[in-house]
């Protein structure tokens, strides 16, 4: 079957969004920092089983196609999103959906299922993290300058954004996620892992370079029943 592209208002912006399948289960893919539906999920708009599920990826407020407005970093930014992402899901008629989120698109996801369980079927969270320690600060300062970034990375992003809008999106991601060290524990939505009920999935790369393990096993430790 083949893949709409198109826009819908909510919460005053035009959110772009990517939707293909027919089956009965909806399935919201939520792309990590600087992405979009596109770029962080077109193996899975491809390949995902289009009898089974129907498949929406969207591009959060700022980022891929849901330009203007700028992408900015207010202290809710991932609240927002996750607010953005729901009501997103309700305008296009999904009473009940489930969640698969990348990176910032995890903790998206984990906010949504903490605080829509009614709305949220099943949950799956990958290079995610519920908090932000100094360590973490660390890395992220290490990808500030996108002159640095390897060639294959850089490449969709520049041809998405430009040069110029998507080095100054790094820095102010990097700003943002920063700030959450300055909290106590670092507490981005560890106090919200205990009221997802939801069936959770948490996949993490051993070697991912961005996000220590520990993270998930935080996120496993206090979602009730998640694998």
């Amino acid at each position: 079957t083949s893949i709409t592209s198109a826009k819908i208002q909510v919460n005053g912006v035009h959110l772009h969004y990517q939707q293909t399948g027919e089956g009965s289960h909806a399935v919201l893919l939520l792309p990590g920092m600087l992405g979009s539906g596109q770029t962080d999920f077109g193996p899975q708009l491809k390949s995902m089983n289009k009898q089974l599920f129907t498949i929406v990826a969207w591009d959060p407020r700022g980022y891929g196609q849901s330009i203007p407005p700028s992408r900015d970093f207010p202290p809710d930014f991932f609240e927002r999103d996750a607010k953005d992402a729901v009501d997103l899901m309700q305008a296009l008629k999904f009473k009940k959906f489930s969640l698969l989120g990348w990176s910032d698109g995890g903790i998206t996801a984990l906010i949504a299922a903490a605080k829509y369980p009614t709305l949220i079927h099943k949950l799956v969270v990958w290079g995610a993290n519920a908090s932000v320690t100094q360590e973490d600060v660390r890395i992220y300062n290490g990808i500030r300058d996108v002159s640095k970034w390897s060639e294959k990375v850089k490449k969709p992003l520049e041809e998405m954004y430009g040069h110029k809008y998507f080095a100054k999106t790094c820095e102010a991601w990097v700003d943002g996620i920063s700030r959450f060290a300055e909290r106590s524990d670092g507490n981005i939505c560890q106090q919200l892992l205990p009221d997802i009920k939801c069936p959770t999935f948490i996949i993490h790369g051993e070697k991912d370079p961005l996000v220590p393990r520990v993270h998930a096993e935080y996120i496993h430790k206090h979602i009730k029943g998640s694998r």
